[in-house]
């Protein structure tokens, strides 16, 4: 997943600001983003466990009832500030540059240093931790970041299927767990380093598993 950072100055014109009504929407924006970044910096200061709603609006300079008003749960507004991490990319699609195995390492090299990130990897602990008990988030996450994100993995794999580059017959669903369980398991048990050469072996692995 990539992420963008988008900056912008306010000007400030002393003889329009005294006659213009303040703006709703821009101001309901930016207590949005800042309750989104005082939930990811407190989760990777504190961890999710010690994280509550209270903190969260201390922290953005909201009320706890803006809070709610938005998200209905701690787990909520943690899913939602990762999923900002990539809010304003233009959908999710994976280079195609006619060879799988050059687009799937600059993918995974990619995920690895993500996942590698700290910035990245508290606020996707801790939403993996509230999954678990959460079948309400769970759903939430397989409908707005998991779900997308899978088919666009499989539509650049049919297109490697097209290519002859894949088997005809493959299984779209298990050449994706052959690539990514792995990572995910080292990843979730920290039980080895994530580098760009894992990612590229994790690859090989997984094309020649699926060769035609």
């Amino acid at each position: 997943m990539s992420r963008r950072t988008v900056s912008s100055r306010l000007r400030y014109t002393p003889a329009v600001s005294s006659t213009r009504k303040p703006d709703p929407a821009r101001r309901s924006e930016r207590s949005r983003q800042a309750v989104l970044t005082a939930a990811r910096e407190l989760v990777s200061e504190l961890g999710y466990a010690k994280v509550t709603i209270e903190a969260i609006a201390a922290r953005a300079g909201v009320g706890k009832q803006t809070i709610y008003r938005w998200w209905p749960s701690k787990g909520a507004v943690v899913f939602d500030s990762f999923l900002a991490l990539s809010e304003g990319d233009e959908g999710v699609r994976l280079p195609d540059s006619g060879d799988i195995g050059a687009d799937l390492r600059t993918v995974m090299r990619a995920t690895v240093a993500e996942f590698a990130d700290p910035a990245f990897e508290a606020p996707l602990r801790a939403l993996n931790t509230q999954i678990i008990d959460d079948p309400d988030l769970a759903a939430l996450y397989r409908e707005k970041l998991a779900d997308p994100l899978d088919q666009a993995k499989k539509e650049r794999l049919r297109s490697a299927q097209r290519a002859g580059q894949l088997r005809a017959d493959a299984d779209l669903d298990l050449v994706l767990e052959v690539l990514y369980a792995p990572l995910f398991q080292r990843w979730l048990h920290r039980s080895g380093p994530l580098t760009p050469e894992y990612a590229d072996a994790l690859v090989d692995v997984t094309l020649r598993a699926f060769a035609p």
